[in-house]
């Protein structure tokens, strides 16, 4: 009986880790019965007891008819009470975009060979050239600094825009545009905000969420006629008016209305809207020549059908039309692109001002989300990856050039720190940006996906950029052309901030959304309720059951076994990350269902645990891109390093969040038996060690092609332009001058020369015949460039005054 025991319990176990719950515990059951029978039966009338009681509780449980009518009816009006109730507005959000990989880590299962078998679309050679073509034109025209010095962009540079069609990447060729990728348009951005800040956000958002892209998906013929030509060629300039005073990033509590009325024009009667509004922080608003407004519509008086309240509603509406007040500039951090208010003032527009016309009344709202999916998974994605990808550049070559006690600062652990979190960051961030696009390039809108992306890459420039500053140094907060660094400093609030400030996206959007999108049961569970299908929600609550119960087996199996159990695609040398990534999304599957489960809808108040979960979801992501990069491109020892050091981070961030979500869970019972299925064997997961962060900081330091790579987006000036130009010449002086040095130096260990600074060590050795006149005058020219390029900008009492 003990032998049918243990092979009831192994079945039961396998069964479970593989997914298969209502045939674990049938199977299970089975065999303990044959058991019983086999070694002798106590009492025969209590066997065939059990096993009628087995048989009826499994045709109770596994015929879904029967199911229906003896369990799941009564089960359903509790669950209406529970489940929340979702408004229009909140339905059209959550069901905003598409579902995609982030289905994947929510189920407990990930599937990695999809993962790895999803091909990205690369650049064609169209994007290729027109990076390296007309956007490096733009970045060698740009003097960033000046740009700030003037608060705005050059004549020349707005006329390259415009040249370049710089505003139509997104806009299909036959409307004059490019009709590029989203990978493309991702490290346009990327490329020219590693030049100047203000340059990329005045290309960004014309290709973000406004009237380009509105127009493309939701437009009459008549409208993208009309307007998606002019918005490609720079002959119209657009902004979007979403946020107002009252309404940040709760769009559909805005104020602005618009109300249908008919007016007579030239003699004959015109349906139109009067619209008032009060808008701020819209980008490119002083300059815009066409408005793209989001407003409440109403129809008092019933031209357009019964209903009143026609809802949130999105017209274009040209700048000079009476009413509209704009112009006015705010001021975001000091980086001087054009953002600022505008207000309307009874605008009267006629009724094909609405985008889609009359089919596009009351679908704005499904506009916008639809919409923002795309546009955070681009805009301020490429901006973090390039502030990223130029700290990088700038870090790993300074970290060479500047030198304390003879030796190059990246040679001290201190500055070996943070130069590896920057790195590290640099390549998890890229490959979150390249996983990203690449979903969007294969038709997916990937709302939650797109939420994590904003947020999490726009925290991690924050990070990169404040490492970037203390090895700077004192170099990084002296303002002037040399300093690129502060530039970027300037912006990193704005990107944390806007699309949705990271406080809100991480404590309400990442979890709430992915929660009910995400999950394999939780919407089709709301779905039916609503639509009081029973059938629907038996399948929908007894699928949810088996997933609970089997992730619970599978995460508590993992973490004892070390995640040794789970299964890993064909891979060389990370099997181990996709094992503990395994692990980790059936513990966050389960300690998810058990926080919609106990707090119900007060979850969604409970914001810093939502924010935990956030968390676990968001860096379960990003650690896939890092693996998925690794599997895609080539196996450096290198990116070796760097995908470790990813990894390991996500790892240790997913810990923390789950043990933070279980130690703050309110229901302590609940939380007691989650530690200990969760995590068994205590918390192991650390840091990346001080060993890998010093392999990674020494091949950003030592090896020149893994430091292109990590930082192939970013725009190299001439080597005598300043900041990162002259910055770049002096690394390949003083790379070519290392041997040069080393001779130096190993004729002081040899007693050849005695020990003196640098320069008298260059008179003595080129005294003494160690070293050539050639190499002497090498040594000079790499040390004047040093010299250089540690300088800082100085100014004259007059020039200080008038600085910006």
């Amino acid at each position: 009986m003990w032998i049918a025991l243990a092979l009831a319990i192994v079945v039961l176990l396998v069964l479970a880790f593989r997914g298969f719950g209502f045939l674990a515990w049938t199977g299970a059951a089975a065999i303990l019965l044959v058991g019983w029978r086999l070694y002798g039966i106590a009492s025969p009338s209590l066997f065939m007891a059990v096993t009628a009681g087995l048989i009826l509780v499994a045709a109770v449980f596994g015929l879904p008819p029967l199911r229906r009518v003896l369990i799941s009816r009564f089960v359903m009006p509790v669950f209406a009470k529970v489940l929340p109730r979702l408004g229009d507005t909140e339905r059209v959000a959550l069901e905003a975009g598409t579902v995609w990989w982030d289905a994947d880590l929510f189920s407990g299962m990930p599937d990695w060979q999809k993962l790895l078998d999803f091909e990205a679309r690369p650049l064609s050679d169209d994007e290729q050239a027109f990076l390296d073509g007309p956007v490096n034109d733009l970045c060698a025209a740009i003097d960033d600094w000046q740009v700030y010095q003037d608060r705005d962009l050059p004549p020349e540079v707005w006329a390259l825009i415009r040249k370049h069609r710089l505003f139509g990447l997104i806009i299909p060729k036959e409307y004059g545009g490019h009709g590029f990728s989203a990978l493309a348009q991702s490290r346009i951005v990327t490329r020219i905000s590693s030049r100047s800040v203000t340059a990329a956000v005045t290309v960004m958002v014309p290709n973000s969420l406004g009237p380009g892209e509105l127009l493309m998906h939701y437009g009459t013929q008549a409208q993208k006629d009309r307007y998606l030509r002019r918005l490609a060629e720079g002959e119209e300039i657009p902004c979007f008016a979403l946020t107002g005073p009252e309404a940040g990033s709760d769009a559909a509590a805005t104020q602005s209305e618009g109300i249908v009325e008919k007016r007579t024009i030239d003699g004959r009667e015109v349906l139109g809207l009067r619209l008032n509004w009060m808008k701020r922080y819209i980008t490119l608003a002083p300059v815009a020549t066409l408005v793209g407004l989001a407003f409440r519509l109403k129809d008092p008086d019933h031209l357009l059908g019964d209903e009143v309240d026609r809802g949130i509603t999105c017209a274009l509406i040209p700048r000079d039309t009476p009413g509209v007040e704009i112009g006015m500039r705010h001021d975001p951090m000091g980086v001087p692109f054009h953002n600022g208010p505008t207000i309307g003032r009874d605008v009267w527009v006629p009724i094909d001002a609405i985008i889609g016309e009359r089919d596009g009344v009351g679908h704005g709202w499904r506009m916008l989300m639809e919409s923002l999916a795309a546009g955070r998974s681009i805009s301020l994605p490429a901006l973090s990856i390039g502030a990223a990808q130029m700290a990088t550049r700038i870090c790993g070559a300074y970290a060479t050039v500047r030198e304390q006690f003879d030796t190059p600062i990246g040679r001290f652990e201190g500055i070996e720190e943070p130069l590896a979190r920057i790195a590290g960051m640099t390549y998890l961030m890229t490959a979150t940006r390249t996983l990203t696009c690449g979903a969007l390039d294969a038709g997916e809108k990937p709302a939650v996906i797109g939420s994590i992306a904003k947020a999490y890459l726009t925290e991690g420039m924050r990070q990169v950029i404040t490492d970037a500053m203390d090895i700077r140094a004192g170099s990084a907060i002296q303002r002037g052309p040399r300093n690129m660094l502060s530039r970027s400093w300037d912006a990193v609030p704005i990107g944390i901030t806007v699309e949705g400030a990271n406080i809100l996206t991480r404590s309400m959007i990442v979890y709430g959304q992915g929660a009910i999108r995400c999950h394999p049961f939780v919407h089709r569970e709301i779905e039916a309720v609503a639509k009081n299908d029973l059938k629907a929600f038996d399948q929908a609550i007894f699928g949810h059951v088996n997933l609970l119960f089997t992730r619970a087996v599978r995460a508590t199996l993992l973490a004892l076994s070390g995640s040794r159990l789970a299964g890993v695609p064909q891979t060389e040398d990370t099997a181990r990350y996709y094992q503990h990534l395994s692990r980790f999304s059936a513990a966050f599957t389960i300690l998810s269902d058990t926080a919609m489960g106990t707090l119900g809808g007060t979850l969604k108040r409970r914001e810093k645990i939502s924010g935990r979960l956030a968390d676990a979801l968001a860096f379960l992501y990003l650690a896939s891109a890092a693996l998925k990069r690794y599997h895609d491109e080539g196996k450096t020892t290198a990116n070796f390093g760097l995908v470790r050091w990813s990894v390991e981070l996500c790892l240790y961030r997913i810990q923390e969040a789950l043990l933070g979500v279980l130690e703050n869970l309110p229901n302590r019972t609940a939380a007691w038996l989650l530690d200990l299925l969760i995590f068994p064997l205590g918390a192991r997961f650390r840091p990346p060690a001080d060993r890998l962060g010093a392999r990674v900081a020494r091949d950003i330091l030592e090896d020149r092609e893994a430091r292109r790579t990590l930082t192939e987006d970013v725009y190299v000036p001439a080597g005598d332009q300043p900041g990162l130009g002259r910055l770049e010449a002096a690394l390949d002086k003083a790379v070519a001058a290392l041997p040069i040095e080393t001779k130096l130096r190993d004729a002081v260990r040899a007693g050849k020369l005695d020990r003196a600074p640098g320069h008298m060590l260059d008179d003595t050795g080129l005294a003494a015949g160690i070293i050539t006149r050639e190499e002497y005058d090498r040594l000079n020219e790499a040390r004047d460039l040093r010299d250089e390029v540690i300088q800082v900008d100085a100014f004259t009492p007059e020039q200080f005054r008038s600085l910006r």
